[in-house]
């Protein structure tokens, strides 16, 4: 009986280590496989999306970077500081007098204070207002030395009288219709007020005709009198505003102020400038 008990006790005291072992295995082993399970699932799935936040959106590769387009190009600015009313547009003795076919000078005989004549070579009456006879000489002097060539005056100022000389001329000689296309009547011309010149080459070439327009000397003028003060007061295309055929050889002082707000707001007469009436025709 004793041997019987011992040999059970042996027995049973096997079957609970090997039990244990069995659980303390079995516990390892499972603990090891959900690691292997997490780590197999890990590396078996695509890699994970990740959803970009709404205020950064991934950054284009450089190989796939747009274009930026060109931008069109800036108007040049307005002076918000420009003072239309800073010169009268009546007063004949204002550099910024508006005179036209709708627009006669007041009083109609007006004669300059202050003419003097500029120190440029001329072909006629050089006699201009003091800031327009100093502007036209550094105007020619910067042309001459820019490569357009040397300038000089065709004529300038012209009184009332004279005018009624030339303007009767071209009567004489063309009619009144085409006169008052190309000429003004007495009272009516910018001539009279010391700010109007015409201009020409030296020498002379296409003097008071369209072609010199086409000159070195005409398309510098055009393209940099503003610069210097002066406006093309009578330009091409625009006889329903001004009255006047194209004349690329008459220029109108008016001061760099002035001539370069044209310029930058790209309006190119003094009507439509100060916003007043196109005067293609006389008024009677």
């Amino acid at each position: 009986m004793t041997r019987r008990l011992a040999r059970a006790l042996v027995a049973a005291a096997t079957v609970t280590v090997v039990s244990f072992g069995l659980t303390a295995c079995e516990s390892e082993f499972l603990s090891a496989q959900d690691g292997w399970q997490y780590s197999l699932s890990r590396s078996a799935s695509p890699t994970p999306s990740v959803t970009p936040s709404p205020s950064r959106a991934p950054a284009p590769s450089a190989s796939a970077s747009p274009v930026e387009p060109t931008p069109a190009p800036t108007p040049a600015p307005v002076d918000p500081g420009f003072n239309a009313a800073l010169h009268s547009i009546d007063d004949p003795a204002s550099r910024w007098v508006v005179s036209n076919k709708l627009r006669p000078l007041s009083p109609v005989g007006f004669v300059p204070p202050d003419l003097v004549a500029a120190t440029v070579p001329f072909v006629s009456n050089p006699y201009m207002r003091p800031d327009a006879a100093t502007a036209i000489a550094v105007m020619f002097a910067a042309a001459a030395a820019e490569g357009a060539g040397a300038l000089q005056i065709q004529n300038a100022y012209r009184s009332y009288d004279t005018q009624v000389r030339v303007y009767g001329d071209w009567v004489s000689r063309v009619g009144q219709a085409s006169a008052d296309a190309q000429s003004a009547r007495p009272g009516h011309s910018e001539h009279q007020t010391g700010f109007g010149v015409d201009i020409t080459s030296l020498p002379a070439r296409c003097s008071i005709q369209e072609c010199f327009g086409q000159t070195p000397e005409g398309v510098w003028l055009a393209g940099n009198a503003y610069r210097f003060g002066f406006i093309l007061r009578y330009p091409a295309g625009m006889t329903d505003v001004t009255g006047f055929i194209y004349e690329p050889w008459h220029f109108r002082y008016v001061g760099t102020k002035l001539s370069t707000e044209m310029r930058e707001r790209g309006v190119e007469t003094l009507e439509e400038f100060f916003g007043l009436p196109a005067a293609a025709n006389y008024a009677g």
